[in-house]
């Protein structure tokens, strides 16, 4: 975390060492400027950030979640919160607050989010896996049939197919089919080759 200010009198920015690291500078490196700082904004937040610093000239206010690219081009996710400067008359004179680097727990976020998506498509795949050999029919079809189900329960898709799963492991195969299985995996096919590993 690293503070700033901006003095209205005559538009300067201060910045903290803090800052000016998530920048990628050293403090006293450059002179933050309102172009320094827009120069450093991702290309998708810049047009947001522009209206702000805009409202920031004029003693605004202002708090915003947005990326910075630094000197190194390394993406960095950021909050600032800022407050009025006032004199001892209560006028203003400017704007200060702070930059939170937040970076570590965004990506954060997104690692537990992946792993979530992973995780749901492995259980919708083993649904299918399950349909596709229980009705002799391709991954496209088995795929409709649990969007259907889905749908006709007002269930979400990853929860149909978990609860398949769960039902085909407490109910069990039956045994004949436990047989086949045992036959195909324990009897070589046409084309197995002795040698290779398991």
């Amino acid at each position: 975390m690293g503070s700033f200010q901006f003095l209205l009198a005559d538009q300067r920015w201060v910045w903290s060492a803090a800052v000016a690291r998530m920048h990628g500078y050293a403090l006293g490196e450059v002179e933050p400027t309102t172009e320094l700082l827009l120069s450093h904004k991702h290309p998708d937040d810049r047009a947001k950030v522009a209206e702000i610093l805009k409202r920031v000239q004029t003693g605004g206010l202002f708090s915003s979640r947005h990326r910075i690219v630094d000197a190194e081009g390394k993406i960095h996710w950021v909050v600032v919160v800022s407050d009025r400067m006032t004199d001892d008359a209560g006028e203003t004179i400017g704007t200060h607050g702070y930059y939170i680097d937040v970076t570590a727990g965004i990506q954060s976020d997104l690692t537990v989010a992946m792993a979530s998506v992973v995780e749901s498509r492995a259980v919708i795949d083993q649904a299918k896996g399950i349909l596709m050999a229980a009705y002799g029919i391709d991954a496209d079809r088995a795929f409709e049939i649990l969007k259907w189900r889905s749908q006709a329960t007002q269930t979400k898709l990853r929860t149909v197919a978990t609860r398949l799963l769960e039902a085909v492991i407490h109910e069990g195969l039956a045994p004949e089919t436990v047989t086949a299985i045992d036959h195909l995996l324990l009897v070589d096919g046409p084309g197995d080759d002795d040698d290779d590993e398991a």
